[in-house]
């Protein structure tokens, strides 16, 4: 359906921290925290369509086991103990146009919080759209002994495989 009267597109944005043995695993458990594991991620580019709205919250996502999930997503890994790394999703939303995503990592929160508002500021002007005040999504994860991911993520949608 098109025009004024489509439903917005929902979008929410979760950050989590996860450990584990591995990489790997400390990923799954930061998947597990945001509410959106036994999903396949289809990662997106980072452009929000026109009347989405945006959203925080830590509730899981529902949906079937399997199902494709289409987020945006930034993760940060850390496996040597002492380590802090960051992991952050900016967004900027005009009212009518759509906004723009970026997904940034680094070892701070601050030095996250900066590329991403640098990073939003320039594809501002690269387009010449003012898309208004710049929101945050920011988590970091301190590797004490064993591996830790830090995930901010934005779900966009899950849609399942089309079979009964």
């Amino acid at each position: 359906m098109t025009g004024k009267h489509q439903i917005p597109l929902e979008i929410t944005v979760r950050t989590a921290v996860g450990e584990g043995r591995t990489l790997l695993s400390a990923f799954d458990t930061a998947l597990l925290g945001a509410g959106v594991a036994d999903f396949n991620l289809i990662p997106l580019s980072s452009v929000i369509p026109p009347r989405a709205v945006v959203s925080r919250t830590s509730e899981t996502l529902p949906g079937e086991h399997g199902d494709r999930l289409y987020c945006v997503e930034s993760v940060a890994y850390a496996d040597h103990p002492g380590e802090i790394v960051s992991a952050g999703l900016g967004w900027a939303i005009h009212p009518e146009v759509g906004g723009l995503f970026v997904e940034h990592t680094g070892g701070s929160e601050a030095s996250v919080d900066e590329q991403i508002r640098l990073s939003l500021a320039d594809m501002a002007a690269n387009r010449g759209i003012d898309f208004g005040e710049v929101h945050t999504a920011i988590v970091s994860a301190h590797c004490t002994t064993r591996p830790v991911c830090a995930l901010a993520i934005a779900a966009y949608e899950v849609a399942g495989w089309g079979r009964p």
